[in-house]
């Protein structure tokens, strides 16, 4: 069994998706959201590191996947994206985990089968595939969607080296 921690970094809301690939079959185990709404830029960006930090203490993942940011509105929205983004890799990285990384096209392609799709249609995925009994906010839905994008990356290649192998 694989646990996968997704993580979709934002400079307010870091949401967070961890999965288990239980025999090639994901398995919701939680979601949610690190909220750092208010303070200076160095408060929040600890209050996404250690609120990361505790996820991985709680759920103990064995891998992450985070989602990989290449464009803001503005230059101010993409340093302030950037620096979230660093709190959440050292996070990781203090950790000890290997860290995958997709492009949101990549993550909806792999989940939605559309690499364009809105954030409505990532929620609704998200609950369907996972059996949810509710639709998982749009910041804990795009991080549940990049840990099961990491989970059929990885099962792809585990067909692929078996296929190799014969």
């Amino acid at each position: 069994m694989m646990r996968v921690l997704g993580v979709d970094p934002g400079s307010r809301r870091t949401g967070f998706g961890i999965l288990d690939d239980q025999r090639g079959r994901p398995v919701y185990v939680a979601c949610g959201v690190v909220v750092s709404l208010s303070g200076t830029v160095a408060e929040r960006l600890h209050r996404i590191f250690a609120g990361l930090a505790e996820v991985i203490e709680r759920y103990k993942p064995d891998v992450c996947a985070v989602e990989r940011v290449f464009f803001a509105r503005n230059p101010d929205s993409a340093l302030k994206l950037g620096q979230a983004r660093g709190a959440v890799l050292v996070a990781l990285a203090g950790a000890g985990l290997p860290v995958h990384e997709y492009t949101a096209l990549q993550i909806k392609k792999a989940t939605v089968g559309v690499g364009h799709a809105g954030k409505d249609q990532v929620q609704h995925m998200m609950r369907a595939l996972l059996g949810l009994s509710a639709r998982p906010s749009a910041d804990a839905a795009d991080a549940l969607a990049c840990a099961l994008c990491h989970l059929h990356a990885s099962q792809g290649l585990a067909s692929r080296a078996r296929a190799l192998s014969r």
